[in-house]
Parts: structure tokens; C-alpha cells; sequence
């Protein structure tokens, strides 16, 4: 008897569940956890800073309203701007009544709900057209299904504070019929393998757990029948998923992921799939802890979040590989979120606290409030990026992403692209590189042709140029192939096959290499990239060098980009600049860059020195006097100027068969001071880079500096049952080894 007094008085307290009937809330936050968090309440963290913060967004709402358009515009415009404020204010507002107890908040909610829940069924599909998915609330599916995320939060918040005759109307008139429309009205959206479906599963299932709903919680975990039938839609279409056999939110951590944590759409889109994946994770975890999601799949989604980190520059900024706005970081709402979930259910790693405390702000939820405290009690160290390879692909075997880090006077990030291609997001760019030195973009990715949420770039959704120019080969640092991209510029047979990761090797933080081949997206062609960070004392900063080799028996025109920021210096090159601007080409990209001037390489090497905010770098690059140096910038054929005037050197090898190597090396060197008007280092060190050999066994390449030190780099072309030894003769040299590479710097001292 005394046993049951006291668990009917604990469930008193802390209002959990008594006798099977659901407590609320349930999803962000628990009532226990709701009350330790009011317990916490006061000690100056950065939880009640946030709070704070918080307060002054919503409260500006709490007398006036949030104002309830009919749905008419695309992304930028206001109906579309007004429904998203709406969603954040609501979501905030349910954690802030939950936690301060004030109703006002509640009432917020609530004539906020009801609005709604008066307009919604009289609403058609969005008069926009331009989404496969047309939503109801926004112009695609996807944005109706980001305010059901987070307006479920809310909801939940203020579930048991409503009467039952409240929650019978919304769930009839609002919730449930929203819920259909997302999943069983619109397969071909709820369906796919694809961060718009990731968000619809976390919807249609956060919304079910809610009111309780198990039905939509199972499809949202499961996915619908996969029957032709079922897949049929009442907007039209149908939804086409050769060889996909599992949909639902499970399925789009089992196959959206690697092993590693990488999202196969690139870091911008896994940023934005994390909300869903961990707000609904969180959820589960709350209402469905049998599930045992964050232990799911090896743990993937914690691996995520670090994949993310991993995947930013010294500035914070995720690389913008594939479809990819630049600046995005992890400064954003969803790494806020995921931030303080990693904490929590990873290993407490004290790391991600000193990110957490760069964000100025927690979530209001218990991980939030762990954090603060943690942060509080002084737990912080630094978190340090390392040198890492990303594997693509559910079983990590579908290529990778390798990420070689150095540090001397700046962070230096280099990043080579060989994963897969990442459906309709990805962009045709194996083989690509790009480069940071700090928060300097060295060599860039262009990332995507769109302007999110800026109405007047075509309603904020990407650009006609975003497949003519920012998809294409020649929008990256690879080789160009007959000035055709590769794949022919086709998404589904670059899907089908990945390239192969070769070697990555960060084992010596001073000779870190990675090396990948593809003999798929040209026919017929082999392509290897190679690429080493050497960090000597002889060098002020590490410096690149890169191979790239390319093996064909028919003759091809080769042309390899370089996209570099800031203003060309000097060159060897006696270039003739053209008096009149002409598009490069007709297609594949070609047609949107202006070519400026041309030049016959030297014989030898060729060296393009360049500068920019405050530092100089230089490329020396192997050439003969048969190749061509071309300067260009993007913006021809854009009548809308749509694209960035970046500017962009080429080397260019016509005819060309057997095996042909790039052979280049970059330099990061110098400063310049705009106040005492000084320059040092403005001049490379490098003053030769040879050719010893190039087969089908092995590539050795000789470099020189300027105090005649030379360095030799060899790497075996084959994979060798006994890699541990290796034996080659260069200039009456017999040189052994073991492993797959080697440097040896001046003659036989390695």
C-alpha cells in the first residue's frame, strides 16, 4: 500500500504516465524534465540567457497575434514568410508556457491553432506550380511539412492545458487531414530516400505521437505500401523508386547515412535533414524509448553531427559541396539543436561544449539546459578538426570525401570530392578540390545558382543557371574531358556508380595523402587525383601538390579549372587578351563563362602568382609549349545576372592520349599590410616541378625551391599484394621503400 501511495504521488509530481494514459508534453521535453529545468532556473547560464532571448522574440506576438494569410506566394514573399515567423514563434511559445508556466504563451498558441484550423480546409494545393510537390500552406510540400515539425512541438506543449474539445477539433480539422495530405495524398513526396521526405516522416510521426495517432507514427517510421497503387498521388503524378524496397523514417537513416555519419546530399542538405532526423529522434526517444533510436543503426546520427563539424571551415562554414548556399554554418538553428543532442546522447564530449558556447544560445529543452550547466561548471575544452576521410554510401563503399588538415600560421583545409554523386542535389565534380586557408577561400567550390528566400531571384528557389552553370564539370577544380561534363550531365547514371578511394594516409600530420580514381564518367577515360598537404620547415605554409592523371587509347581535349579568389599578380604567361568578350561554348557551362585572355604555356613550368585579402599564393604547374593558359569569369549567357563574375585560370592539353598528368603545386606565402604598405614573401619558393615518370606502376614527380632543395614524391599506381615493398631505379638510382607513396627530400633523406 505504501508502495503505490508513493508512485501515485511521484506520478503526481512529475505528471508521467499512470496507468498507460500518455503524459504531455512528449516530444522537445518530458514534464519531468520540464520541472528539473525550472529547478535550474537562475544560475546565469547560458540556458537563461536564451530563455531571455527567447522572451523577446515571442512576446512582441502575445498581444497582437500572428497574423494568418491565405497562401499565395513563393519563397521570399509574404504569405510564404509569415506562415514560416509563424511555426518558430509557435514552437518557441509552447516550450516557453511549459517552462515559465505564463498562459499567455498557451493563448498565443492556441487563437493561433484555431486560425488555422479555420482556414485549412478550405485550401487547394498552391497556386505555384513549380514544385513536383505542391503544398498546401507554402508552395511544396516540404515547407508544409517544416511548420508541422515544428508547430507539433507547440501543440504538444499546450495539449492537456486545452479542453477535449478543443484537441477533438484541431486533430480533426487540422492535424489529421494534414497528415494525410503529406503522406497517403502525397506518396511520391512521403516516400522517397531524400531530405523533403526525411522532414515528412518526422512530421506525420511527431504529429501521431501527439494525439496518440499509431497509425501515422508506423508509416512515419515504415513508410507507405510501396505498391504502383499506393504510389499514385492526387496532384497528378507518380513517384518512380526503382529498386527501393524500404521507405519511412527508418529507411532514411539506413540509407541516407555511411557508416561514417556523411548525408550522400552534401554537408548543406545534411544540416538541414538533422532537425528532422534528431527533433523527431528526440521525440521517440521521449514517447518510444523500446525503439532505442539514437542507438539505431550504429549510432549514426550522433556520428552525424561530428560528420557536420568536420565539415566546416576555420570560420565555422560548411564546405559547399553539391547544391550548397555558402556562409551556411554551424551558427544555424539546426546545429544548435544538434549540438546540445550530441552532448547529451553521445559520450558528453566536452568538445562540442566549446561550439555551444560560440552559438551564445541553448535550446529550451534538456539538452540545452545539461549543456548550460556543463558550461557553467567550467567542463569546456577546444574541439579540434582533424584530418578525416567521410565515407559515402549506407556501407561506406560508394566513395568518400578527404579532408587533409594542416596548421602552422592559419588552418589550412583541403578537401577532394570522390563520393557519390547525391542524387538531385549533386553536382557532376569527381575528383573536384577545394581549399581554405583559415576563413579564406583559396580555391572555391561555386556551391549552388540560388538565393534562398529572396523573392526577387525567382521566388528564392534555384536558378535555370543552377543546371546550366553551378551542376557542370567545368564549375569545379577537375578535368574536363571534350568540354563535356561528366555522365554526360545525367543525374540517374552518375547515381548508379561511385568512384574509389585509393589511398588516404594522415598518419605523418606532415605528409598527409589522398589519392581516388573514376572509370566511369568519361568512356573509355581513367582519371586519378592525388594530393599531398606537405608541411616543411623550408615552406612558410604546408603546401599542395597535386596529380592528377588521366589514361585514355583515344585522343581527348583536357582542360583542368582552378577558381581562385582575389586579383592575378603575375604570370610567365605572354597572354593576348581579347578585345571583344566571347562565350568559351555552347553547352555543359561553357556558355557562361567570358573568355579573357589566352596564352601559350611556358616550356617547363608555368607559374601564376595571385593575392588576396592579405596573403599571396602561387600555382607552378608542369606545362610544354603546346599546352594553352586561359583566364575567364563567369556571367555570360545570364541575361538576369543570376551568377557571381568569379574569376578562373585553365590548363589546357589538346590531343592527348596514353597517360598525361597535371603535376601542380600551390603555395600559400606573404603578407601584405594596406596600413604600412608593406609586402613580404610576395614571391613563391617553388622553381621547378618535373616529370621523372608516369606508367601504369608508378608516378614520380621531382620539386625544387629556391635555396635548391629538392624534394622526390613517388606513388605506386597499383595495389600490391605486398605493399611493403617497393624498388624503382630513377637516374641510376635504385630506390626501396614500403607503403604506397613516399617522399624523399634531398636525394635519399626522407
Amino acid at each position: 500500500m505504501k508502495e503505490f501511495i508513493y508512485i501515485l504521488v511521484s506520478a503526481i509530481i512529475v505528471q508521467t504516465p499512470l496507468f498507460g494514459q500518455q503524459t504531455y508534453p512528449t516530444l522537445s521535453v518530458t514534464k519531468g524534465e520540464v520541472v528539473e529545468i525550472r529547478s535550474a532556473l537562475g544560475q546565469g547560464t547560458l540556458f537563461d540567457t536564451s530563455i531571455d532571448k527567447v522572451r523577446a522574440q515571442v512576446d512582441q506576438f502575445v498581444t497582437t497575434g500572428l497574423d494568418v494569410p491565405v497562401p499565395k506566394d513563393l519563397a521570399g514573399g509574404y504569405t510564404h514568410e509569415q506562415h514560416k515567423k509563424n511555426f518558430l514563434i509557435l514552437q518557441k511559445a509552447g516550450l516557453l508556457f511549459q517552462i515559465t508556466e505564463e498562459e499567455k504563451y498557451a493563448i498565443l498558441i492556441k487563437e493561433t491553432l484555431f486560425k488555422y484550423r479555420e482556414m485549412y480546409p478550405k485550401l487547394e494545393r498552391h497556386p505555384s506550380t513549380k514544385s513536383y510537390a505542391r503544398g498546401k500552406l507554402f508552395w511544396q510540400c516540404l515547407n508544409d511539412a517544416n511548420w508541422l515539425v515544428y508547430v507539433s512541438q507547440a501543440y504538444d506543449c499546450i495539449y492537456d492545458w486545452l479542453s477535449e474539445k478543443e484537441r477533438k477539433e484541431l486533430n480533426k480539422e487540422l492535424f489529421v487531414p494534414m497528415a494525410n495530405f503529406l503522406s497517403v495524398e502525397t506518396p511520391r513526396f512521403f516516400n522517397r530516400l531524400h531530405n523533403h521526405s526525411t522532414w515528412a516522416n518526422a512530421a506525420v510521426g511527431m504529429i501521431g505521437l501527439v494525439m496518440e495517432n499509431e497509425d501515422l507514427v508506423q508509416k512515419a517510421l515504415n513508410g507507405l505500401p510501396m505498391s504502383k497503387e499506393a504510389l499514385k498521388d492526387n496532384d497528378g503524378g507518380s513517384i518512380t523508386l526503382k529498386g527501393q524496397k524500404k521507405a519511412g523514417f527508418l529507411a532514411q537513416i539506413d540509407f541516407s547515412f555511411s557508416p561514417d555519419g556523411y548525408y550522400t546530399e552534401g554537408p548543406y542538405y545534411q544540416r538541414y535533414a538533422m532537425y528532422p532526423f534528431l527533433i523527431f529522434a528526440l521525440a521517440l526517444d521521449n514517447s518510444k524509448p523500446e525503439v532505442k533510436i539514437f542507438e539505431y543503426n550504429n549510432e549514426v546520427l550522433i556520428k552525424g553531427v561530428y560528420a557536420l563539424l568536420n565539415q566546416t571551415n576555420a570560420k565555422g562554414e560548411f564546405f559547399p559541396l553539391n547544391d550548397a548556399q555558402k556562409g551556411m554554418s554551424y551558427f544555424s538553428r539546426e546545429l544548435k539543436l544538434a549540438l546540445s543532442l550530441a552532448y547529451q546522447y553521445g559520450t558528453k564530449d566536452p568538445s562540442l561544449l566549446s561550439l555551444i558556447e560560440l552559438q551564445e544560445s541553448v535550446p529550451l529543452i534538456y539538452s540545452g539546459m545539461q549543456a548550460a550547466l556543463a558550461i557553467k561548471e567550467g567542463k569546456t575544452i577546444p574541439f579540434v578538426k582533424k584530418s578525416v576521410m567521410l565515407r559515402d554510401g549506407a556501407k561506406g563503399d560508394e566513395g568518400a570525401i578527404g579532408i587533409l588538415r594542416a596548421d602552422k600560421e592559419g588552418e589550412v583545409d583541403l578537401i577532394m570530392k570522390y563520393a557519390k554523386h547525391g542524387m538531385g542535389h549533386g553536382h557532376f565534380d569527381r575528383l573536384s578540390y577545394s581549399m581554405f586557408y583559415g576563413e579564406q577561400e583559396v580555391l572555391q567550390d561555386y556551391g549552388a545558382a540560388r538565393w534562398v528566400n529572396i523573392n526577387q531571384k525567382d521566388g528564392g528557389g534555384y536558378l535555370k543557371e543552377n543546371k546550366t552553370w553551378a551542376k557542370q564539370t567545368v564549375a569545379h577544380n577537375t578535368v574536363v574531358v571534350d568540354e563535356k561534363s561528366q555522365f554526360r550531365g545525367k543525374v540517374k547514371a552518375a547515381d548508379a556508380i561511385a568512384p574509389t578511394s585509393y589511398i588516404f594516409d594522415v598518419d605523418n600530420p606532415n605528409l598527409q595523402v589522398v589519392s581516388a580514381k573514376d572509370t566511369n564518367c568519361y568512356t573509355g577515360v581513367e582519371l586519378q587525383r592525388t594530393m599531398i598537404l606537405l608541411k616543411d620547415s623550408s615552406f612558410e605554409n604546408p603546401l599542395v601538390l597535386d596529380l592528377f592523371a588521366v589514361n585514355s587509347e583515344e585522343e581527348h581535349d583536357l582542360l583542368l579549372p582552378y577558381y581562385y579568389k582575389g586579383q592575378l599578380m603575375q604570370t610567365n604567361i605572354d597572354f593576348k587578351q581579347s578585345t571583344t568578350l566571347s562565350a568559351m561554348g555552347e553547352s555543359d557551362g561553357f556558355q557562361h563563362l567570358w573568355k579573357e585572355a589566352e596564352g601559350k604555356a611556358a616550356e617547363g613550368v608555368t607559374q601564376i602568382n595571385w593575392f588576396d585579402k592579405a596573403t599571396f599564393f602561387t600555382l607552378t604547374s608542369t606545362t610544354t609549349a603546346s599546352d594553352n593558359i586561359i583566364t575567364a569569369h563567369i556571367g555570360a549567357n545570364d541575361p538576369n545576372f543570376n551568377l557571381r563574375h568569379d574569376p578562373a585560370f585553365f590548363l589546357q592539353k589538346k590531343g592527348k592520349k596514353g597517360r598525361t598528368l597535371f603535376a601542380s603545386i600551390l603555395e600559400t606565402h606573404g603578407k601584405y599590410s594596406r596600413v604600412s604598405e608593406f609586402a613580404t614573401n610576395a614571391y613563391g619558393s617553388i622553381t621547378d616541378i618535373t616529370i621523372i615518370d608516369n606508367t601504369s606502376e608508378y608516378t614520380v614527380v621531382n620539386f625544387t625551391n629556391k635555396q635548391d632543395e629538392e624534394w622526390t614524391f613517388i606513388i605506386s599506381n597499383k595495389q600490391r599484394s605486398d605493399a611493403s615493398k617497393h624498388r624503382l631505379t630513377i637516374e641510376n638510382r635504385e630506390i626501396k621503400w614500403g607503403g604506397p607513396f613516399t617522399l624523399f627530400k634531398n636525394e635519399l633523406e626522407q
